[in-house]
């Protein structure tokens, strides 16, 4: 089912007026204590490809805004390199709220926050959806159906695989995490490739 714009964005207030008030997160206690955002998402509702990580950072929690940081910078870098604005994409993560020192997900936190990502996906409507790390990936996977094509995502990257939504066909596209490129210098590299096989969705 399409929505218009004014449905999108109300759809999207929605989601963040809940998330702003979601007490039975294990995460809830942690984000007032700090002053935090909960972190639901940017850029265009219309957006073609969709970029999810896993969950918000420091900087992020700080602002409300998705991949602002360190990460945030090398996106944008990636994004530049095939002509891309943020403005252009939808970025979010599956978690909406910071976990302690940047941990792994849980699972419980995992299957309570999908939920918000499940509708995001729903009102955006992309044409791609690109993970960015492990813990999105194999969540992504797994809601589309491709459980059997699970893999480590040193194998899955850069790598297409089709899959079919309620609003037509849907490309999921695993990406390594820009933060990769923190304690591996040839990532980089690797993560430019990558983006590169984007281009033809643009």
């Amino acid at each position: 089912m399409s929505h218009t714009l004014e449905e999108k964005f109300e759809a999207m207030v929605k989601i963040r007026d809940e998330l702003l008030h979601l007490t039975n997160s294990p995460l809830y206690s942690y984000r007032i204590a700090n002053k935090y955002f909960p972190v639901v998402g940017e850029g265009s509702h219309t957006a073609k490809i969709m970029f999810i990580g896993e969950a918000p950072g420091k900087n992020e929690a700080e602002t409300g805004r998705p991949f602002c940081g360190k990460s945030g910078k090398i996106l944008d870098e990636m994004l530049e390199s095939i002509q891309l604005n943020r403005s252009d994409v939808y970025i979010t993560n599956i978690l909406k709220d910071r976990p302690e020192d940047n941990r792994d997900p849980k699972p419980e936190e995992i299957a309570l926050y999908s939920t918000f990502l499940d509708r995001q996906i729903e009102i955006v409507q992309p044409k791609v959806i690109a993970t960015l790390g492990r813990f999105s990936m194999e969540y992504i996977l797994n809601l589309f159906g491709l459980k059997d094509k699970l893999s480590t995502i040193s194998e899955m990257h850069g790598q297409e695989f089709i899959s079919t939504t309620n609003y037509g066909p849907v490309v999921i596209f695993p990406l390594y995490h820009p933060a990769i490129t923190s304690y591996n210098g040839g990532s980089k590299t690797v993560l430019l490739e990558d983006f590169q096989k984007l281009k033809k969705y643009v």
